[in-house]
């Protein structure tokens, strides 16, 4: 596949990282307004660093736009000309639409919307994806690609905003609670880096638990605890200084936020 990167910063980077690493691209462009940052890239060897938005564009097939969100319109105006029946457009962009990408490049292109975050770069994203009528036969195509770098899963559009808090947001929700399990660990006795090493890898055990067997996470729980004893207790002091209950606060919260912005 022949894959343009539009706006290589860090969210850009990041998908570019996972598709390289899953040898996903046939040849890349990365573009960036200032290339110095990214010319390493180039050692790839199928990989061409520009600032030329248009040359990426009449080179691939496959348009990832992962730009900030007051730039897309303007970057959409200016290769919307370019654009043919081969190529896909995938946007990365919070809050903007699919009507308002169709208002610039028209209806009859195959646009996809699609929200990966950052664990994309190590190939284990949860990314979302929607797209408009046409974009639809190309969903697929776009899954292939997301799919080589984590999970992905197909969502209406109006719930883009709340993947967004969920999958994007939430990797920072759930490097908190690592950073939290490392400070217990540190107090009961063990130094920074092996606190930090048992935290990450008992969440990714955790996670790999409810991934590979489908349980829902209370029969995981049941298996580990035990009638007095300590991690029963734990769990409910947990419960009473209200760790439930902040992180469905703090979700909400920041899906009124998204909601905010998007209305500005």
């Amino acid at each position: 596949m022949k894959i343009a990167i539009i706006g290589a910063g860090n969210l850009g980077l990041a998908i570019a990282k996972g598709i390289l690493h899953s040898n996903g691209a046939t040849t890349m462009y990365l573009t960036k307004r200032n290339t110095k940052s990214i010319q390493d890239f180039e050692k790839y060897g199928n990989v061409t660093v520009t600032s030329d938005n248009q040359e990426a564009v009449k080179n691939s097939d496959i348009l990832v736009f992962a730009v900030q969100p007051g730039h897309f319109a303007s970057i959409l105006e200016e290769t919307k000309d370019l654009l043919t029946e081969k190529h896909v457009v995938i946007s990365t962009i919070t809050g903007f639409s699919i009507s308002k990408i169709e208002e610039v490049i028209g209806p009859d292109k195959y646009i996809i919307r699609s929200m990966p975050n950052t664990a994309i770069s190590v190939g284990k994203s949860m990314t979302c994806i929607c797209s408009n009528g046409p974009g639809k036969k190309r969903v697929d195509l776009a899954k292939a690609i997301f799919n080589r770098m984590g999970h992905t899963m197909e969502i209406p559009e109006e719930q883009m905003q709340a993947a967004t808090v969920i999958c994007a947001s939430g990797i920072a929700f759930w490097m908190r609670l690592i950073r939290a399990t490392t400070q217990g660990a540190i107090q009961l006795g063990f130094d920074a880096k092996e606190a930090q090493e048992l935290a990450m890898h008992t969440c990714n055990g955790a996670a790999s638990l409810l991934i590979e067997s489908g349980s829902h996470p209370e029969e995981e729980i049941d298996r580990v605890t035990t009638p007095k004893g300590c991690t029963i207790e734990g769990l409910n002091e947990m419960e009473h200084q209200g760790l439930s209950s902040s992180l469905i606060r703090g979700i909400v919260s920041s899906f009124e936020k998204i909601s905010q912005i998007r209305k500005g």
